[in-house]
């Protein structure tokens, strides 16, 4: 016996195809529309009844002109792919898809996203995505009259139009009070959210089409640099995904700071990131502009701290084991290592942090006047925690070794996370015995500062993204540490003891651009004594001319 085809409508199929994404695929925006509200309530039912009136409704005559016989199965096909794999995310981690989480999506190298692709994942793609998209081709599409195909469309058109517009008066009030104080819901209704994402990120971006813009172009040495015998080396350790929390130097229960609590290091434990990514982090915390006056095109286009350093006469050189410098150090001296395959540092397409370190003497051999170099760490990006350190470094036990944190439990995912901060503290505590044997030829400091920090499951939210208006606190508190040898303190008329007493203050990256120029001692209008974190606690001979 022959299983006959059935023969629906295209805007059938296109209801049927709706309704499939608005309920199947947007769990997390039914929760959290839900959250509080029994379902022994019939107002409840009602307020769910009508939030599926109007996504259903909206999305109908959204795709309605869209929709013929040949492109209404390719169509939601695509939908439906696309909103399986949000709704893994969505669901798994507590991601909100917003414009800055596409761009971080798009900015993933093929390492970071290898990580993310887990069987459950394809599992779940698999069974919503794939298998609804096939089951599209199965039934036949009617065929009628251009006129009367058009006179039927545009009366389930506004039939769906009516449908929204009612189911929204009926619940006004309610639907008002959460877009109102829950307007990041939005970030959570899928597909809607990837396509605004993807629209916004394809015109709603700068597009720079020339160089940067110069910043400090009257950037020059102080002249104070007369006054000093030996050039300056220091070194910025960009951290990444570093939580403050998860520091022992800020409190934290558990010993994940042994080497720099045996060196002589300053820690800032109060510092806020620009971001919850390092797309927007990083290009903001070099900027002068920052998150206290945050224009993404004026960041974007402008050159960041490393060529205003350039520009008055600094060595700079970018050493990297991530994903690249995000134009921060464009037409600079750069060094990839990320890809490196150096013995003991390097397997299976990732280098341990410590490649940052690899022949950074030949570097100094090389060197000519000051120098200031960047290290930009893998760190601790998840959700593969444990590759990030050596097995030497698995003291935190069980630890996860999974790069699917539901496989895990949170004491695993911690253990893991805690013992990456473990090795980052290593590097460090190897960077500053470095900087302190080059002594002799250099005065030597350092400074590190993570790009962001992360969830690790507080309140079902993992990994780090979300946008910065409703990010909680573990993603934006970032640690940072700095080391200056005696001859450094000495040279730039740093009192270490008044700059130990002020380091509880308030500080953010915005810090960062102004700390660094008046730390080097440049002189230039774009300098912010306000900003500098340093200024009180230098000599007055040494601070930089500044213009306000």
């Amino acid at each position: 016996m022959t299983l006959r085809r059935p023969l629906v409508s295209v805007e059938a199929l296109l209801s049927a195809g709706v309704l499939y994404l608005f309920l199947t695929c947007n769990g997390p925006f039914w929760r959290a529309a839900l959250d509080g509200l029994g379902w022994d309530a019939a107002g409840t039912w009602v307020f769910a009844l009508s939030l599926l009136g109007i996504g259903g409704g909206l999305y109908f005559v959204f795709l309605s002109p869209l929709a013929t016989r040949w492109s209404v199965r390719p169509l939601l096909s695509l939908l439906f792919l696309m909103s399986a794999a949000a709704s893994y995310y969505t669901g798994r981690y507590a991601v909100y898809i917003d414009r800055t989480m596409v761009a971080n999506v798009l900015a993933t190298h093929y390492q970071e996203a290898r990580e993310l692709i887990t069987l459950s994942m394809v599992g779940h793609i698999l069974l919503f995505g794939v298998l609804p998209a096939a089951l599209l081709w199965w039934p036949r599409l009617a065929a009628r009259p251009l006129l009367r195909a058009v006179g039927v469309r545009l009366a389930w058109t506004i039939a769906a139009a009516l449908l929204a517009v009612g189911s929204l008066m009926l619940v006004f009030a309610d639907f008002a009070s959460l877009m109102r104080n829950h307007r990041e819901v939005r970030y959570l209704v899928t597909p809607a959210n990837v396509v605004a994402a993807g629209v916004a990120n394809a015109f709603g971006r700068v597009r720079r089409t020339g160089p940067l813009l110069p910043v400090g172009q009257d950037a020059r040495l102080s002249a104070a640099w007369q006054q000093r015998s030996r050039p300056a080396l220091f070194v910025l350790v960009v951290g990444e995904t570093a939580r403050a929390q998860n520091f022992s130097l800020n409190g934290y229960e558990r010993t994940t700071n042994p080497e720099l609590a045996k060196r002589d290091v300053i820690n800032f434990p109060h510092v806020r990131a620009c971001g919850t990514s390092t797309e927007v982090s990083l290009p903001c915390m070099f900027s002068p502009y920052g998150r206290r006056q945050y224009d993404e095109d004026r960041i974007q286009t402008h050159q960041s701290l490393l060529h205003v350093l350039a520009r008055a006469g600094f060595g700079v050189l970018w050493r990297d084991n991530q994903s690249g410098c995000k134009g921060v150090c464009e037409g600079l001296p750069q060094h990839d290592l990320a890809a490196s395959r150096i013995e003991g540092l390097c397997s299976g397409g990732q280098c341990s942090d410590e490649v940052l370190l690899h022949n950074l003497d030949s570097v100094l051999t090389d060197a000519r006047g000051n120098l200031f170099v960047v290290l930009h760490q893998l760190g601790s990006h998840g959700p593969a925690y444990f590759r990030r350190y050596p097995p030497a470094f698995k003291r935190f036990q069980p630890a996860c070794e999974s790069q699917d944190l539901q496989r895990c439990t949170t004491a695993e995912i911690r253990n893991a996370y805690d013992n990456s901060l473990l090795y980052t503290d290593h590097v460090l505590g190897r960077l500053i015995d470095f900087l302190a044997a080059q002594q002799d030829r250099f005065d030597t400091a350092m400074l590190y500062v993570s790009d962001h920090g992360e969830s690790l499951g507080e309140n079902g939210m993992y990994l780090h993204g979300m946008p910065y208006a409703i990010a909680p606190d573990v993603q934006l508190r970032v640690p940072m540490v700095t080391w200056m040898s005696p001859g450094f303190s000495r040279a730039f008329g740093v009192d270490t003891a008044c700059l130990r007493g002020r380091a509880g203050r308030q500080l953010s990256h915005d810090n960062l651009f102004h700390s660094m120029l008046g730390l080097m001692d440049v002189s230039t209008t774009v300098y912010d004594r306000s900003m500098d974190m340093f200024a009180d606690c230098r000599a007055p001979a040494a601070a930089p001319a500044a213009s306000r």
